[in-house]
């Protein structure tokens, strides 16, 4: 016990047993049914708040003796002293024992107070405007002034104590002592509602030369947006039409390029429109919209719209119309200078006003937005406006110096090393043909030959050398064509027809067998199919055949077995057209006819044997070869034989198959299958085979 004291000496003679609160053990309910009379939660309060015991306050006291009410002073005195000795710098208690001997009618003792306050904290003007209040409450006046006057002299920023003392001295009628007052507060150069507070005290005793007077002072000491037009509506409320277009024309003079001269210019405006002068109305907004940044000018450009509705013509609704459209492009392209769209827009709309010098601004601001990456997907959208520019010269202004200028710009800021653009050099080659200066379109379709080759180019070079029928210059072309692109089978069929055109069988001859002798090709089948369309055109059959079996020296592909017996088919039948002029004998154009069958049937049964020996899993490519194939011997008529095709033909089977995922598998397929007759066999002596050796087994193990 003696521990617990010596542990916690707070608790004196107490154990700590002792100082414990023993609360009452809580009861536990057995019975949770609810009670029959139930108690609400108003009926508590209101039993609480009648058994609360009447509040302890401290009885009246009544002075009726001269001796007691000086001992109450005293008494009083001396709390408030004590007070202010421990709180010294606690300004509520000052007012509180001034405001006290103020009551007890002593104000000798009350300024003295006041004066002991403003000694520790004459900052406070909370302290001042009490003081004054009070001389003026118990009409001081003069005590009121000098508080006043020692008040705005030690916190002239304190704009209550002016207002305060000008109010006093003009509920006092003293007109010329406030105008003293107010004269020596702007001084000071107060902020703008003091000089408002000015001139509306002059403007309430009809003092309109000196209202005029103080608004020049204050323009010159505010020279700001908000006091020009202030001024101005004063002269316009008096009725000094000139006098308030001096103040906005002298406003515009010098705040033409402040943040707010938007307002200044709508005020302007709108003054003019009141006085019926529409158009120098417009005038200013037209000066205001040419002068004003566009991000600062939207209020102004929905004004001037609303103004040509109301007082426009149809061209200057439009003008409106199309400004607001043009501050709305301008917003976009000042966020997002990069987004050649609204460039397009933007460019599109000034077009269809039709002024020069601002299409060509506009244009030469958008190319100027050159992208920031060397790739070729940036630069797409941004080459158009180069294209449009180079078009509307031409096109529109009608300057080809300007246009050739435009393209040759655009030619040398293209990156040629990394990418090109075959469009730009075609355009700048085909409007030099326009002005029919062939030498400089040459010489664009040289250096774009040189810098950056493209299909593209090389194809409208030729096709304009071959309009003017240079065909040396064609070949030299095709030769750098080739030389830059050995792999292009177009390149190679369409030089090799260049050549049969001209009658140059065997050069186009030449030039097609360099083709296909080439390591690579990008579509070598279109390039063989040119060059055996060619021999048959020439009537070269033997050459063709030829042409057929190098190619299936290369390819088995199914196509080309089916065109082999297609031309073999018809070889016959393009010699009759020649033949039937001459010869009427029909028993040897049978003959011919039937040779030509068996030629056909010769590569069919090749390919049967390729496909079924060396090629056995492509069987639905076998059964479309002997579907042509009978289609083919059916075409013959009686000469064909059908049942050689038929005896061969597979039989079509849907099977299933499983599905095989990555999880394992997943279901089955349907697909077709074909049996073709042999596989049938072989599958019937596998059966027969497997047969014999099971009895074969059975008899030895019945010997035994």
């Amino acid at each position: 016990m003696a521990s617990a004291r010596e542990s916690d000496p707070t608790l004196g003679y107490l154990t700590r047993k002792e100082t414990e609160v023993k609360l009452p053990r809580p009861t536990r309910v057995k019975n949770k049914t609810p009670a029959p009379i139930q108690i609400t939660a108003e009926q508590i309060l209101r039993e609480a708040r009648e058994r609360q015991e009447a509040e302890i306050r401290p009885p009246k006291q009544k002075i009726t003796d001269p001796t007691e009410l000086a001992d109450y002073r005293l008494r009083k005195r001396k709390e408030f002293e004590d007070l202010i000795r421990r709180t010294r710098w606690n300004v509520s208690v000052w007012i509180k024992y001034a405001q006290w001997e103020e009551s007890q009618k002593d104000f000798a003792r009350a300024r003295s107070v006041w004066e002991r306050a403003l000694e520790v904290d004459y900052r406070n003007h909370t302290l001042w405007l009490k003081y004054a209040e009070v001389e003026m409450k118990n009409k001081f006046i003069n005590h009121a002034r000098n508080v006043w006057d020692r008040a705005v002299t030690l916190l002239p920023r304190v704009d209550q104590l002016w207002y305060k003392y000008i109010h006093m001295e003009e509920m006092l009628g003293n007109v010329a002592g406030a105008r003293q007052i107010f004269e020596r507060w702007m001084s000071w150069m107060p902020d703008q509602q003091g000089w408002l507070s000015y001139i509306k005290f002059e403007l309430r005793y009809n003092e309109v030369e000196r209202a005029r007077a103080i608004f020049e002072r204050f323009v010159e000491c505010h020279p700001k947006v908000g006091a020009w037009i202030r001024y101005a509506k004063f002269e316009m409320k008096n009725g000094e039409v000139a006098r308030a277009r001096n103040c906005y024309e002298r406003a515009v003079e010098k705040l033409a390029d402040d943040e707010e001269a938007e307002n200044l210019f709508v005020a302007f405006a709108e003054f003019e429109e009141r006085c019926k002068e529409t158009e120098r109305a417009r005038c200013i907004y037209k000066f205001a919209l040419d002068h004003i940044p566009k991000g600062r000018a939207e209020d102004l450009y929905r004004k001037f719209v609303a103004f040509e509705k109301q007082y426009g013509d149809r061209e200057g609704i439009e003008d409106a119309v199309v400004g607001k459209r043009r501050f709305q492009y301008e917003e976009e392209v000042r966020k997002n200078p990069l987004n050649y769209d609204h460039w397009f827009d933007y460019i599109r709309l000034e077009e269809s006003v039709g002024n020069k010098e601002r299409i060509r601004e506009v244009y030469e601001r958008a190319i100027a937005n050159v992208p920031p990456a060397a790739e070729k997907r940036y630069w797409q959208r941004y080459i158009y406006l180069w294209i449009n520019y180079a078009l509307y010269e031409e096109l529109d202004a009608e300057d080809m110096e300007r246009t050739r200028e435009v393209y040759r710009e655009c030619l040398k800021l293209i990156p040629h090393e990394k990418f090109s653009f075959a469009k730009i050099w075609l355009l700048a080659a085909q409007f030099e043909i326009r002005q029919k200066n062939l030498k400089a379109a040459r010489l664009i379709l040289g250096n774009a030959i040189g810098k950056a080759p493209k299909d593209k180019i090389f194809k409208k070079y030729i096709e304009i050398e071959l309009q003017l029928g240079n065909i040396d210059r064609c070949r030299k072309l095709y030769e750098k064509y080739l030389d830059w692109a050995p792999e292009n089978c177009y390149a190679w069929s369409k030089y090799a027809e260049l050549e049969r055109s001209l009658s140059e069988t065997e050069r186009a001859r030449a030039i097609f067998e360099l083709a296909i002798d080439q390591p690579a090709l990008d579509m070598p089948e279109l390039l063989w199919k040119a060059y055996i369309d060619f021999e048959i055109s020439e009537g070269e059959y033997e050459r063709t055949r030829q042409l057929y079996e190098r190619l299936l020296d290369r390819t088995k592909h199914l196509k080309v077995w089916i065109s082999y017996a297609k031309f073999e088919a018809s070889a016959m039948q393009e010699e009759d057209k020649d033949s039937n002029m001459q010869e009427e004998n029909d028993e040897e154009l049978v003959n011919e006819r039937k040779q030509c069958l068996l030629r056909a049937r010769r590569v069919f049964e090749k390919a049967v044997n390729y496909f079924r020996t060396s090629a056995p899993e492509l069987k639905e490519e076998r059964a479309m070869l002997l579907e042509e194939w009978l289609n083919m011997e059916s075409s013959f008529g009686n000469l064909g034989d059908i049942s050689l095709v038929q005896s061969k033909l597979p039989k079509k089977l849907k099977k299933r198959r499983p599905i095989v995922s990555e999880d394992g598998p997943a279901g089955y397929e349907e697909y077709y299958d074909y049996h073709f007759p042999e596989e049938t066999q072989t599958t019937n002596l596998k059966i027969l085979e497997a047969a014999y050796k099971w009895k074969r087994q059975k008899v030895g193990s019945d010997e035994d």
